[in-house]
């Protein structure tokens, strides 16, 4: 009982200063809060309470990504926004009828996220309701045929007749079913940036073909809908597509059709392992020479079915993409098992305005592809090498002269050591680093925080040698890192007990996100300190996400921990595989405002909504 005394007199305290604040000077403030913090501020106090109710309907834009609202709270807050153009919904909770009454010729830009529960239907009153869209993203679970699906999609591409920027998934669905079969025939000229998944190569052929010719009026008599011939001035910029296959016949119809785009996203998800006459070779990477504009590339081999390469490209397939594609400022490759470090280092020193590289799977790619940054006329940004074996200490410490770096991803990169970490501390604009998976220990995380480097988001994932003394080490040091941190990703580490979890709840002030799935020795102890300690004074943060998924050492005792007033802001939190799935809805009563994983998602589940049981759905 002392502890929420304590609490709700400062609570009362809060509140009577903020109500002698100017009216102007709460105002001024108010204006530049997202729409997440104006929710968590509105509760503070009467004054801040008035001053969102003024400000909402000045709002032009309404961003509710951050977390899962329900009917009744999207209600709430879309009606009191009049003027508004530009809707951002997670729609983990939300049905048609929800969304349906807030669609109006006013909405300009729509993006719709997490669509579990939403029906195909609601592309036809898209298209009935909102004749002036300019951009539009859905993510739908596949949930019902295909031809439903696309009847639904003529209708709403029929109405919304000067969209520039449309992106479609459906999640779950597989590479057989016959989505997009017909989007040529009706797709706005307007649209420049398309983005689908999943599509099958040879619909991506026959819609790129028929964009590319001005046909004759064709028979759509199954959609009872008049035909418009695609303009032979129709030019897309931009193409994402999440397809079954990438072959040369795939990237000769984009690169003969679309001369103007400016990025290219493909990843390919074999079912089975491709047949070496219907592949990607060396001449396909050769022909996007012709798309002279391009300065963001994609090619990815997902392993997401089974283990698969580009097994007909070599090196002399990157020295024709790199010759031929100068201008590249992002390039992202997976699954180029046969390039070397010839191949790869040909696109550091080829393309000089290069600020992103990605190389995933690469089984050939080593330190010597990094050999001479130094000469590389390029200013990376960005570096990212996921599971490439044969990276080593060594790239790190020729990637500290990227003076400009701020993200680094080597997951996977099982040969990193703690002689890397001293050159990491040397970049000072270093954001994101992920270290998952390497031979980093105590010691080094004793080094990285007496740095210098501003990182917020820091992945530890799998580092066996790291203790709770490395995590004590980590946010006790005299560097910046232990002020600047905000997620910390400690998954799938035997070495982490309570003591680490609550050294983070009593000096973490900063930390938002915490993963330690997998982790067994946390137990209760861990859930209380981060709930008891992680109050809103002192300039700590409150944990918005919590991942405890497979950490067996939890007991029912923690559910008390997760009930009000305890973790007042968090949003989502992973509970699968531990003595409190049994409790979600037990939870859920308390705080219908969080979502409660229970299948191992990611934090967030961003790429696992749509696999979700159905009574999770609900949450």
């Amino acid at each position: 009982m002392g502890l929420l005394e304590t609490e709700q007199k400062q609570s009362k305290m809060v509140g009577v200063g903020l109500e002698g604040l100017p009216t102007t000077l709460i105002n001024e403030i108010i204006v530049k809060l997202d729409t997440e913090t104006l929710c968590s501020v509105a509760c503070v106090s009467r004054a801040l309470r008035f001053a969102v109710s003024e400000a909402l309907p000045l709002s032009s834009s309404l961003d509710l990504s951050a977390f899962s609202p329900d009917a009744q709270t999207l209600n709430h807050l879309v009606s009191r926004c009049k003027g508004l153009k530009i809707l951002t919904l997670d729609c983990l909770r939300l049905d048609d009828s929800s969304i349906t009454i807030f669609l109006g010729p006013h909405i300009q830009e729509l993006n719709l996220l997490r669509c579990s529960l939403l029906s195909y239907q609601l592309l036809r009153s898209i298209g009935e309701s909102l004749p002036n869209l300019r951009l539009l993203t859905l993510e739908l679970s596949y949930w019902d045929l295909p031809e439903v699906f696309n009847r639904n999609l003529v209708q709403m591409l029929t109405g919304c007749s000067y969209l520039e920027s449309l992106c479609l998934k459906i999640r779950g669905a597989e590479f057989d079913a016959t989505f997009f079969r017909s989007i040529q025939h009706f797709l706005p000229k307007t649209v420049k940036i398309l983005k689908l998944q999943p599509v099958l190569e040879q619909d991506v052929i026959r819609f790129i073909h028929e964009l590319r010719v001005n046909r004759n009026i064709l028979d759509t008599a199954e959609f009872g809908i008049p035909f418009s011939p695609a303009s032979p001035g129709f030019k897309l910029q931009s193409l994402s597509l999440v397809l079954d296959i990438i072959s040369d016949e795939l990237i000769s119809s984009i690169t003969d059709s679309l001369p103007f785009l400016i990025e290219l996203h493909l990843e390919d998800r074999p079912s089975k392992e491709p047949s070496p006459f219907h592949d990607l070779t060396n001449s396909g990477l050769q022909s996007l020479r012709f798309c002279r504009h391009l300065t963001d590339i994609s090619l990815i081999r997902s392993r997401h079915n089974l283990p698969v390469y580009f097994k007909r490209i070599n090196d002399m397939g990157m020295f024709l993409l790199s010759e031929g594609c100068r201008l590249l400022e992002s390039v992202r490759l997976g699954g180029f098992c046969r390039v070397s470090d010839a191949g790869f280092a040909s696109i550091l020193h080829s393309c000089w305005h290069l600020k992103k590289f990605e190389v995933r799977n690469a089984l050939l790619l080593s330190d010597l592809a990094f050999h001479d940054l130094t000469g590389a006329p390029c200013s990376l940004v960005e570096v990212k090498l996921s599971s490439c074996n044969l990276i080593t200490s060594e790239t790190v410490h020729k990637m500290a002269s990227s003076r400009r770096l701020e993200v680094l991803d080597l997951f996977g990169c099982k040969s990193i050591a703690d002689s890397s970490l001293s050159s990491i501390t040397c970049l000072n604009k270093l954001t994101t680093l992920n270290l998952g998976g390497a031979d980093v220990t105590d010691r080094g995380l004793s080094v990285l925080s007496q740095g210098y480097s501003p990182i917020s988001h820091l992945c530890l994932r799998g580092c066996k040698r790291v203790t709770d003394k490395g995590v004590s080490l980590l946010f006790h040091g005299c560097g910046v890192i232990s002020k600047t941190l905000t997620a910390l990703d400690l998954g799938h580490m035997p070495g982490i007990s309570d003591k680490a979890i609550l050294t983070i709840a009593a000096v973490g002030t900063g930390i938002t996100e915490l993963c330690i799935r997998y982790c067994f020795y946390v137990t209760d102890s861990s859930v209380e300190a981060l709930a008891t300690k992680r109050r809103l004074q002192d300039g700590r943060k409150p944990l918005r996400k919590l991942d405890l998924f497979h950490c067996t050492g939890l007991s029912v005792k923690s559910l008390e921990s997760l009930k009000r007033p305890f973790f007042q802001a968090l949003k989502w939190i992973g509970l699968g595989r531990t003595c409190l799935s049994g409790k979600a809805n037990e939870i859920l009563n308390e705080r219908p405002w969080l979502t409660l994983c229970l299948d191992g998602c990611e934090m967030g589940c961003h790429d696992g909504w749509h696999f979700h049981r159905p009574e999770t759905r609900d949450h």
